[in-house]
């Protein structure tokens, strides 16, 4: 997909890239306005959705959380603050890595597989990764040490680290959420307040911090909650309400890069558009409180 920027400028965007104020954002928007992660390409059925990780979007004047993606469709970010999307085109396949406690996660432009202490996909690359992926569509690469490449075929078993690890090609009618993030795949929180364990695809995710004590304080209050309130219980110290709202924007965001990278769907916890947040539980979902 081809997104044209607020300055004119051309860029390609795939599943899982960001939207924002990031440096390290796909598609990297220098202002104010824009939130440092403003939100995030989905691959959803046969579709691309724009999914709003901050605040709404705006398409013709109508506040949107999700924005289905066609060519020519406008979408303001903030006031004249607008991208545009250019090109769209879906492939039949999309290509996933699995291996050795890796569930099957789509690769994206770049991705970056770390093995330690449990095997998980990162989006871009990462110097200290074990391999780094890069190609598209049926055509990619592994760097498995500077300058040492290889090009790699469709369900050819290769190793990495000791595990087993193989490229599958998805169609792209299975390639939702589900491949990607585990979207469908039960979770079962484990919650400590100070930790909180999720179990998923047969491995516990140890989540500390004040990650922890965030999903911790949504599971208490049951419900969509104001970040302020939130924020207030997990920072009890006096701050002004500037530094509260960065700290607790921080978090979230460090929150959602963690559960990414783990191969969990980041919209566990959740914003309603109107500054309140939540988590996003799923029919097989089950938590254990004992906080």
């Amino acid at each position: 997909m081809t997104i044209c920027g607020p300055n004119q400028k051309l860029w390609d965007l795939s599943h899982g890239d960001l939207i924002g104020r990031l440096r390290s954002a796909a598609l990297p928007i220098d202002d104010p306005r824009v939130s440092e992660a403003h939100a995030m390409v989905s691959l959803r059925g046969e579709s691309l959705r724009l999914l709003a990780l901050r605040g709404r979007l705006l398409v013709n004047n109508e506040s949107r959380l999700e924005v289905f993606l066609t060519e020519g469709l406008k979408i303001d970010l903030a006031p004249k603050v607008t991208i545009e999307v250019r090109r769209l085109l879906l492939p039949q396949t999309v290509m996933a890595l699995e291996g050795d406690g890796l569930p099957r996660q789509l690769l994206q432009g770049v991705s970056s597989l770390v093995t330690v202490p449990n095997p998980r996909l990162v989006p871009g690359y990462l110097a200290q990764a074990n391999a780094v992926f890069w190609g598209e569509d049926d055509i990619w690469k592994i760097e498995i040490a500077p300058g040492v490449t290889e090009s790699l075929t469709p369900n050819q078993p290769f190793q990495i680290a000791g595990r087993m690890f193989r490229l599958v090609s998805v169609p792209l009618h299975q390639a939702s959420s589900d491949a990607t993030m585990g979207g469908l795949v039960p979770l079962r929180l484990v919650v400590l307040y100070d930790t909180v364990e999720i179990h998923h695809s047969g491995r516990v995710v140890l989540i500390s911090g004040n990650s922890a004590r965030l999903i911790s304080e949504l599971v208490d209050f049951g419900g969509p909650v104001s970040w302020e309130i939130l924020a207030a219980e997990i920072w009890k110290e006096e701050v002004d309400r500037e530094q509260l709202r960065s700290r607790f924007d921080m978090t979230v965001l460090r929150l959602r890069k963690r559960l990414r990278d783990c191969g969990i769907r980041d919209d566990l916890v959740t914003s309603t558009g109107t500054g309140h947040i939540h988590l996003m539980l799923r029919e097989d979902d089950s938590i254990e409180d004992r906080n």
